[in-house]
């Protein structure tokens, strides 16, 4: 059986990289060796794998990644710290949880 490999790498930077490979373990030697000097991760070395999802389908594979490539920081910091409760309230509308300057309590309950 053949497996997809969606993956978040954190760069030296401090920015996430998130990718899709059939081959995760040649993946990362690829990024390490600087296999392609365009790519984002290049110059950003060293950078530590973080999170990966293991998928026998290349459709969800793509699916996923371009999800997560979405997403924000924290909420990716959620999935890679396995913090489900924050997962989902950040998949939430941004004005209601995401903006820290907006008064919570003048929000209505319809």
């Amino acid at each position: 059986m053949k497996y997809y490999y969606v993956y978040i790498l954190l760069c030296s930077d401090n920015t996430f990289y998130t990718g899709m490979t059939n081959d995760l373990e040649r993946r990362i030697i690829q990024h390490k060796s600087g296999y392609n000097k365009d790519s984002y991760v290049f110059s950003r070395q060293p950078f530590e794998l973080k999170w990966y999802l293991q998928l026998t389908d290349p459709r969800q594979a793509i699916a996923i990644e371009k999800q997560i490539k979405g997403w924000t920081r924290r909420k990716k910091e959620a999935l890679i710290n396995e913090n489900w409760k924050d997962l989902v309230k950040f998949s939430k509308n941004y004005t209601e949880y995401g903006n820290p300057n907006k008064d919570k309590s003048s929000t209505s309950s319809d």
